[in-house]
């Protein structure tokens, strides 16, 4: 199956402008992280667990890590490094489906303006690698050295070592230099393009299908409660594929720099030290509150995306339509 690029002739809307992709994108990606991220927080402090090395000592599931959690930090341990993430989601999801819109294009058979499947795969994959690169490697690291922190949210007198996004950006620049924040690239690079890739290929496909089998939606939105279902399926796709990438690149991101080892050495070591210490499965801890975070998070994105994109593209048109006015 192949898709044709959105330009304005034969019923196919025009694409989205980046004025429209920064703030329903923002708009979508700031409702995904207050839905979710107390989620996202169990699968970090799942995927940073040592339990299980020594024998005898029972393993921690989701539900358990996300009560002790609670007990020990209140409610709102669970939201641990959301700062972080509220201030580069909006540039994230701007970057992401701007640059998936403009890699399609560029994709695209030039006479036809057909995109083929593999183009839709390969313009999915750089719209990845391109945010993780601008965006979410440095919030990725301030968000882990966060969530990582066993603090009590409620003890005054427990001080964390970072003490909110802005401390922790700070003090990892100045102990560790501007590099640190920049730890684990390549890996994050890897798993936001494998995710992106699949995402958007499988999303795509699925809004394809449905719109040959309802033509009276074609030109306009799929009802919401579909466009939520294709992308909880679509968003489910990703963390199977590359779990065992974002647990290592967890890993890699909490620790600090070893003098006169290599970004490959170290990613080597984790690896080498989490199959022999903890054995495969060790690879595929947080997967399922990773799962239970990504899927739904994508289908919020997806949703209201969408919803924002049709109000934005219908109430302001000199912005929105790339007018005079649009920067």
């Amino acid at each position: 199956m192949a898709t044709k690029v959105s330009g304005g002739k034969d019923g196919q809307k025009k694409p989205a402008t980046a004025a429209t992709n920064l703030i329903a994108g923002g708009g979508a990606g700031m409702m995904e992280a207050l839905v979710c991220h107390p989620l996202d927080t169990i699968k970090v402090r799942m995927q940073l667990s040592k339990r299980g090395r020594v024998p005898g000592q029972a393993k921690r599931g989701f539900i358990r890590t996300g009560v002790e959690i609670v007990q020990k930090e209140t409610a709102l341990g669970l939201y641990k490094g959301l700062g972080a993430v509220l201030t580069g989601i909006v540039p994230k999801m701007a970057i992401r489906f701007t640059s998936f819109e403009w890699y399609k294009q560029l994709l695209a058979n030039k006479e036809t303006g057909v995109v083929s499947g593999q183009a839709l795969f390969l313009a999915g994959l750089s719209a990845g690698v391109t945010e993780a690169v601008a965006v979410v490697t440095p919030m990725e690291v301030i968000k882990i050295r966060l969530q990582a922190q066993h603090h009590s949210m409620a003890d005054p007198l427990d001080v964390p070592k970072y003490r909110n996004a802005a401390h922790a950006l700070y003090t990892v620049v100045k102990e560790e230099g501007f590099g640190a924040l920049y730890r684990g690239v390549s890996l994050t690079a890897l798993r936001q393009g494998s995710n992106q890739a699949v995402n958007f290929t499988a999303y795509t496909y699925f809004k394809e299908w449905l719109y040959q089998y309802q033509p009276e939606y074609v030109g306009g939105n799929l009802p919401s409660y579909q466009t939520t279902l294709i992308g909880l399926v679509s968003g489910a796709m990703g963390p199977l594929s590359n779990a065992p990438i974002d647990t290592i690149k967890t890993r890699l991101q909490k620790m600090k720099a070893e003098p006169g080892t290599s970004a490959l050495q170290r990613i080597t070591k984790i690896a080498g030290e989490m199959f022999k210490q903890e054995g495969f499965h060790a690879f595929y801890k947080g997967i399922t509150p990773r799962i239970m975070r990504v899927a739904p998070g994508q289908a919020v994105t997806f949703t209201v995306y969408e919803f924002l994109k049709e109000k934005l593209e219908k109430s302001g048109p000199s912005v929105i339509t790339g007018g005079r006015y649009e920067e």
